[in-house]
């Protein structure tokens, strides 16, 4: 039985809350980091027959049949992540990145152990021990953060703290932090406490496949990574580790965590993974760093103060505090003038994450529609005109003129679904 009718005449409410999504992705500025753009390709493979495959195991090795055709797609998809990133062993069943971590911890970790990551305050993540989340829940946690006067990692304080505590884990990277991590210098402290390093990658494995940061793949016991932000991918996790940690690492990814993997999110990784295996993807990271570097350097001009005084990678934090606004105030102002942005506790903020002092503001998007310096110069003025009169509506009204302008000189998605 075949049911040919359209997903407008079918589901007229879901067909206009998809239609409206492609309306404000088109006509908005994106600027939360997390978010990016997929190509058409990418888009094509997520909505494909794949969907309608369950697949529980590996390529190979299923309980289902008929599997001859996702085990294709999900081949490809891991041959490609290993010649990206130089692996030798990569899963690319994870959900998300947060069951990626989940992976890991489950394949070296017993309940109590000691993990070792990064505040959530000073830039890290919920998964790497937060106490609302499973990680701080199950393990024992200890956070390091950054410099109170730099804002950035302060290695011997978390050389100290992992000599007193002894971790069985230490995790690096981060959801929110601006400058270069530096893995080797986490290797060594890691080495000398007998703990096992994992780099969560997530925000910066565009910048890292190309080539923009420092590697944490010679290092790191375990790398997990998100496959969209910089990677410009579907929504999905992956992990990569030693061939060592392979078996464990997918036993904890299924049946620990997992059942059947999204067959067509795998198949649209392979689509992403074999665009960013070309030229282009090394000239689009190289873009999107320079994108971010000149956004922050223009809201500087403006007096608004960048966290750890700039960018090395594809996002920043803005203090906004000084403007006497919230993270809050400012994200609803510049939505309403068709900026989108997330609020974002910065280091030591005296403000809870719903209301925070700072914005998060990341390029990967915008430099998907093919904008560059002169257009990050532009939008950092719209912000400054928007955060410098938050409360005015004519500013807004003007403000969202000029980004449906700039929208439409750098056209996104065309209308049909």
């Amino acid at each position: 039985m075949s049911d040919h009718r359209s997903l407008e005449a079918s589901d007229p409410e879901v067909y206009q809350a998809i239609a409206g999504e492609r309306q404000r992705q088109n006509q908005a500025i994106e600027l939360i980091a997390s978010e990016n753009f997929v190509s058409q390709a990418v888009l094509e493979a997520a909505g494909s027959v794949m969907t309608n495959k369950y697949a529980e195991g590996y390529p190979g090795r299923r309980y289902y049949g008929g599997c001859e055709f996702v085990d294709i797609a999900e081949r490809l998809a891991i041959d490609r992540a290993k010649e990206l990133f130089g692996a030798e062993h990569v899963n690319v069943q994870p959900h998300s990145g947060t069951q990626a971590n989940m992976a890991v911890y489950f394949s070296c970790l017993e309940p109590g152990d000691t993990l070792m990551g990064m505040d959530l305050s000073s830039g890290g993540h919920l998964t790497h021990g937060h106490p609302l989340s499973y990680s701080g829940r199950d393990f024992e946690v200890v956070a390091y953060g950054v410099d109170r006067e730099t804002e950035v990692i302060d290695y011997e304080e978390v050389s100290r703290m992992a000599d007193e505590h002894q971790p069985k884990l230490i995790v690096c990277g981060a959801s929110a932090y601006s400058r270069s991590i530096d893995f080797e210098r986490f290797k060594s402290i890691a080495d000398r406490v007998g703990a096992l390093l994992m780099a969560d990658i997530a925000h910066i494995a565009g910048l890292v496949a190309a080539g923009f940061h420092p590697s944490p793949l010679p290092h790191c016991d375990f790398v997990t990574t998100t496959t969209h932000k910089t990677r410009r991918g579907p929504r999905g996790g992956l992990v990569v580790c030693n061939e060592e940690f392979a078996k464990r690492v997918d036993r904890a990814v299924f049946p620990g965590i997992q059942g059947g993997p999204l067959r067509h999110i795998i198949a649209a990784l392979a689509v992403a993974l074999r665009e960013a295996l070309g030229e282009s993807f090394k000239v689009y990271q190289g873009q999107l760093i320079r994108n971010a570097s000149a956004m922050a350097d223009r809201l500087t001009e403006h007096g608004f103060r960048i966290v750890a005084g700039g960018t090395d990678n594809h996002l920043f934090l803005m203090d906004v505090s000084a403007s006497g606004l919230t993270g809050k105030q400012a994200q609803i102002a510049l939505e309403g003038a068709g900026i989108t942005v997330n609020k974002n506790t910065i280091p030591y903020d005296p403000n809870p994450p719903l209301v925070a002092s700072g914005i998060r503001i990341g390029t990967p998007a915008v430099t998907s529609r093919e904008m560059k310096e002169p257009e990050m110069g532009a939008i950092a003025d719209l912000i400054a005109l928007v955060l410098q009169q938050p409360e005015d509506e004519g500013v807004r009204e003007k403000v969202r003129a000029q980004v449906q302008d700039l929208c439409t000189r750098f056209p996104l998605y065309g209308p049909a679904a």
